[in-house]
């Protein structure tokens, strides 16, 4: 069989991308895979929740086959690809004729959709899952998202982890010797795209706090904002002498990055069904990552990260937690420790690789 692969081009700048190719690597040993194949006897199709995706989404639904689900919200993703009519015929075709008021309320108010609960409630997937001959997530989060759109036959393939070459001891010294982090500050770092949904903000108010009382804290936020507004918002929080903000990194100086923190803040609300690559890095690398308690890290074992929960509590957990790392190293190793067995057995490039041609050969 030929199998047509489809996915955002090799060096875009989405871990969709960056997660693809690797995957197409270790695919191509045990089928033939032709990239952006016009005629195949199935396609393989990566969906993500970005106008990157859209002529990707066009043929998915031309020629049905194999869907990858990397966010299981499409709503905003629509949201900028159609106009208002495209846009209403489609939320009548996800929630019926009854809803129109409300998908046409939804479109007037599309500004706020980055942080309004509402647009990840809906999440506009029926016509990819529907038409889809298999839809294939990363968590059970996406697995229910995608089951309550209409999709029929669904599985659960984990997000893969490819170790690369660890810097040395002195690299990473010199990279936090430039931050001015030295030695006996515990670093927390957020790293990639930064949305609202990534609450940003929230982070950068309880690493204040946490630095009031602890001294030995440093923050670094490495990556590219999405919006202005949440540019604006951050220069105002982040002017503080222990945040250190970085733009987006290149893979040495991420792989630098990463290996310099003690702890990841990598927190989703609300969520869209996705798995973070940067948190599954994280943690083969054997950092302990704080992350969102939700459906779709509720796979991760006890024991392998730290988890707050969504809504008023958040930024006090998160706080605690912080304070945990910094006071208590030992269990924060621990964590990370135990992090890196569960990603290294379960989330191995190979092993996806696997699962993933068992479920593409059985349709």
């Amino acid at each position: 069989m030929t199998f047509g692969y489809h996915a955002p081009a090799r060096g875009s700048r989405t871990g969709v991308a960056d997660y693809a190719w690797t995957l197409f690597g270790a695919l191509a040993k045990h089928g033939r895979f032709v990239p952006a194949a016009a005629k195949a006897d199935l396609h393989l199709y990566h969906l993500g929740n970005n106008h990157l995706h859209a002529g990707i989404y066009a043929k998915a639904l031309a020629e049905p086959g194999v869907v990858i689900l990397h966010d299981a919200v499409l709503h905003h993703f629509l949201l900028g690809t159609l106009g208002e009519e495209e846009y209403l015929k489609e939320w009548v075709f996800n929630y019926g004729e009854w809803r129109r008021d409300m998908g046409r309320d939804l479109w007037r108010q599309r500004a706020g959709s980055s942080t309004d609960p509402r647009y990840f409630r809906f999440p506009m997937l029926r016509r990819a899952v529907e038409r889809a001959r298999l839809v294939v997530v990363h968590n059970p989060g996406a697995a229910a998202i995608a089951k309550a759109s209409g999709a029929e036959n669904i599985v659960t393939v984990p997000h893969f982890f490819e170790p690369a070459r660890e810097p040395g001891v002195l690299e990473v010294l010199r990279f936090r010797d430039a931050l001015g982090i030295g030695q006996g500050t515990t670093l927390f770092g957020m790293f990639g795209y930064l949305r609202e949904t990534k609450r940003v903000i929230p982070c950068l108010r309880a690493f204040r706090k946490l630095h009031a009382l602890r001294p030995n804290t440093a923050l670094l936020i490495a990556g590219e904002c999405v919006s202005r507004e949440l540019q604006r918002l951050i220069d105002s929080e982040a002017d503080h002498p222990a945040i250190r903000r970085l733009p987006h990194l290149p893979e040495p100086e991420f792989r630098l990055a990463e290996a310099a923190v003690e702890c990841c803040l990598n927190l989703r609300y609300p969520a869209a069904g996705e798995t973070s690559g940067i948190a599954i890095r994280l943690m083969g690398y054997s950092k302990p990552v704080i992350l969102t308690e939700n459906l779709e890290n509720s796979d991760f074992p006890p024991g392998t990260c730290f988890s707050v929960a969504s809504g008023i509590a958040e930024q006090a957990e998160l706080f605690d937690h912080m304070g945990l790392v910094t006071e208590f190293p030992g269990l924060a190793r621990e964590i990370g420790s135990a992090a890196a067995a569960h990603i290294r057995q379960h989330h191995s490039l190979e092993t996806v690789a696997r699962k993933l041609w068992e479920a593409l050969s059985s349709v």
